[in-house]
């Protein structure tokens, strides 16, 4: 196990070992009231951190319908081989930050939640040492911890931990670039008190593929808050996923993507309220343009039992700018306890506005301007909560560089 304590910055690298309608849009929601719950949701396989409990997937099942399986470069049979030119990671953090890379037996992998899928199995089983980040507790800290993944061509798993301590607070942006085939699993665990805001930003080229499952489990009244900002590669699949280790727990889940032509861009999300007294509020928005652009988000939010006094809500929101884009959008919500202060969802898919922009163009602004405007005005509500100056601008700009390649 190689260890690096107080250490400002890490180098390594992983490797080794429905009917359509709007936009050819399917929106479908569901509230189911069970009585018993035998599994995290009724549509997913049992979590495990065995392959072996996940066969290899076909597409037809439930969690893998919408998934262009050809497109996984064999990340989801077993066929696609680490290689050394996998990923590189870089880490630069706080001094007070621990940083440390860490081998299969350490007990602090995992913690956050198993497998809910064959990708996520085999991630987990294919690694060789993951990345452990820990904020000591009642650490508060004044910069972002940066978290560099960037793809070197070929395939790879991974593994990475970040924890905080009792009253810690951080900020954490994990920004994935270059080409690969990755599979990789991320676990967030939150102590009492606990603040962690994630931007998790997916940059790929345009060949990438990524396949990850991030595992949030939050403390007793700690806070977590998530962006995925998802605007390249070929297909990405990620799978936020939370539970809650303490009463008085929350969790904003926050979503941007922006889909080009030919991309898979998907997102299922999983908030399992298993604890009484806890919030969530989910909110992703995407954008699509182009021929077989495709966007997949599905949203489960699991009430138990036990979990009386929860309040969670949750809204995907999809701006169809051309013909030849498809969304998939699915909220779901299932309740076992009537005890709860507020249960909703919504979805919604439309095209461009073409009244907004007409407005606009009628007092003097270039049809190009005004539509640069309105596709920014969808974005800014979420844009402005992630609180990293040079992220913000670095969306902002990477949006306006979609728009004027689709013009």
């Amino acid at each position: 196990m190689a260890q690096a304590q107080n250490a400002p910055k890490l180098s390594t690298s992983l490797g080794q070992g429905g009917p359509p309608s709007v936009g050819g849009t399917t929106t479908s929601g569901s509230i189911a009231v069970a009585a018993e719950s035998t599994v995290a949701t009724r549509m997913s396989a049992p979590p495990s951190f065995d392959v072996a409990d996940f066969p290899v997937p076909h597409g037809r099942e439930e969690e893998w319908r919408f998934t262009p399986l050809e497109r996984l470069r064999g990340l989801h049979d077993g066929t696609a081989v680490a290689t050394g030119g996998g990923v590189g990671i870089d880490i630069e953090a706080p001094e007070a930050v621990v940083v440390e890379t860490v081998g299969r037996d350490d007990a602090r992998l995992g913690r956050a939640g198993a497998p809910v899928d064959r990708v996520a199995a085999q991630a987990y089983s294919a690694f060789k040492e993951a990345g452990v980040v820990t904020v000591p507790k009642e650490t508060v800290l004044t910069e972002p911890i940066r978290i560099a993944v960037h793809g070197q061509g070929g395939v790879a798993y991974g593994h990475q931990v970040i924890e905080l301590g009792a009253f810690a607070e951080a900020v954490v942006v994990i920004d994935h670039t270059g080409d690969a085939a990755l599979a990789a699993n991320v676990d967030y665990v939150l102590g009492d008190g606990a603040k962690l805001t994630v931007v998790s930003v997916q940059d790929w080229d345009d060949k990438a593929v990524h396949v990850g499952q991030h595992n949030a489990l939050i403390g007793r009244d700690a806070t977590f808050k998530s962006f995925v900002v998802t605007f390249g590669g070929d297909l990405v699949r990620l799978h936020p996923r939370v539970a809650y280790a303490g009463t008085g727990g929350e969790a904003e889940l926050f979503g941007l993507y922006f889909t080009d032509a030919g991309q898979h861009q998907e997102h299922r999300l999983l908030v399992d309220h298993n604890v009484p007294h806890c919030k969530s509020n989910v909110v992703y928005k995407g954008a699509l343009q182009g021929e077989q652009a495709h966007a997949v988000w599905i949203g489960d939010v699991l009430i138990e039992a036990k979990a009386e006094g929860t309040d969670t809500y949750e809204m995907n929101r999809n701006l169809v700018l051309t013909d030849g884009a498809r969304v998939d959008s699915v909220p779901n919500l299932e309740i076992e306890t009537g005890e709860i202060v507020g249960a909703g969802h919504a979805s919604a898919t439309g095209r461009f506005d073409d009244e907004q922009l007409f407005y606009l163009m009628a007092r003097g602004i270039p049809q190009q301007e005004a539509r640069r405007l309105v596709v920014r005005g969808f974005f800014a509500e979420l844009v402005q909560q992630i609180g990293v100056d040079d992220i913000e601008e670095r969306l902002l700009v990477k949006i306006d560089e979609e728009l004027e390649a689709s013009v």
